[in-house]
């Protein structure tokens, strides 16, 4: 009997046929779940397939219910008709854009030359956006672990969306490439923060740059709002963050306080001030940008200007050890002596020198591709 169940297991990654929850589905054999987008209004087909289902042959099993979870993902309006979703296909040379042009930007494509590309912001007053976002926070579920959907019914959210702009049979078209959006919390007494909480390009149009303009791009805009503070991202990727620092050290390489003789004299507040008012960059990330650009204008190879550097980007590094010592000194005035051998064991400093140049190495790393990606787009 286990033997034969076995056949109708399916990996769900595998089953799902997705054009532009659970692992493994129980109680079928030869799965396939469709979900095709038309490229602009994303109007959605979905379907699901398999050749047999467990209960049709044994009894006391049940089969998961794969439909009914994705449904509960899927957006309102999608139908399960290929014939519905042809005529749809029809209507998508309709589709027009929401919000207003933010940027227009092309991308030279081997196969298919110059590809043109343009960033709008949207809000929820644009007609038909409602259902247009519904269909499209999907695709967070599909590809990114720990996305959930938000409230976007709350006005203080801004919706940046990226299109190809592309001409067929006479007709220009759009398709959907990717989107960010940002909340715009309240800053004390008279200005807000937003905060990047989504970002995604879609799969076929990732490595191209999209993400870069699309930053950029969303930057630029609230740099010409004098209410906005800065602009921070709720729990960035790691990948997020090397995004973010590529723009903000391209933005900010032509500030007159990141000149070349003046990063050699240190992080300054004229760094953090011209930052933060020109281009609405926090202190935290002024220094990151100040650490790249000045690694740009030292030579590594000169033993002092080497030391220098290094020295000063550990002396950012250290800074949660630092923490850690002076918890430690607040542990030995409470700490019974064998809970103390325990903590100053986790704090051994041979161990916290190893780490911190682990940590150095790396960061160093991340800098000269972002330096060396400057240099691609000069």
């Amino acid at each position: 009997m286990e033997k034969k169940l076995a056949e109708y297991k399916c990996d769900t990654n595998e089953a799902v046929c997705l054009k532009l929850g659970i692992e493994v589905a129980f109680g079928y054999k030869g799965l396939q779940i469709q979900l095709y987008y038309t490229a602009g209004n994303l109007s959605t087909l979905f379907k699901v397939k398999y050749s047999s289902k467990v209960t049709e042959k044994f009894d006391c099993v049940e089969a998961d219910d794969i439909e009914g979870k994705i449904r509960e993902i899927s957006p309102a309006g999608f139908t399960s008709n290929t014939d519905d979703f042809i005529s749809l296909l029809d209507k998508d040379a309709n589709f027009k854009p929401f919000g207003t042009l933010l940027h227009t930007y092309t991308v030279h494509n081997e196969e298919a030359g110059e590809l043109t590309y343009q960033i709008y912001k949207a809000d929820m007053t644009c007609a038909g956006f409602h259902e247009y976002h519904e269909r499209l926070q999907t695709f967070l579920m599909w590809f990114i672990e720990t996305a959930s959907f938000i409230d976007a019914d709350d006005d203080h959210w801004d919706f940046f969306l990226i299109f190809e702009k592309y001409n067929k049979d006479g007709e220009t078209l759009y398709a959907t490439v990717g989107y960010m959006t940002a909340y715009n919390y309240y800053v004390y007494p008279d200005k807000t923060r937003p905060r990047v909480s989504q970002m995604l390009i879609l799969p076929p149009y990732q490595g191209e740059g999209h993400g870069a303009q699309l930053l950029e791009s969303v930057h630029r805009f609230y740099c010409n709002l004098p209410k906005v503070q800065d602009i921070t991202a709720e729990d960035p990727s790691e990948n997020y963050v090397k995004l973010r620092d590529y723009v903000l050290t391209k933005l900010c390489q032509s500030l007159p306080s990141y000149a070349s003789d003046k990063l050699q004299l240190g992080f300054s507040e004229d760094m953090v001030k011209e930052a933060r008012d020109k281009l609405k960059v926090n202190k935290k990330h002024a220094r990151r940008v100040y650490e790249i650009l000045r690694l740009r204008t030292t030579d590594m190879s000169d033993e002092e200007q080497a030391r220098d550097y290094r020295l000063e980007v550990k002396k950012r590094l250290f800074g949660p050890y630092r923490k850690n010592q002076r918890e430690l000194e607040k542990m030995k005035k409470c700490l019974r002596p064998e809970e103390l051998v325990s903590h100053m064991g986790q704090m051994d400093t041979q161990v916290q020198h190893e780490e911190l140049e682990k940590s150095y190495q790396e960061v160093v790393g991340d800098y000269r591709r972002i330096i060396e990606r400057l240099a691609a787009q000069a």
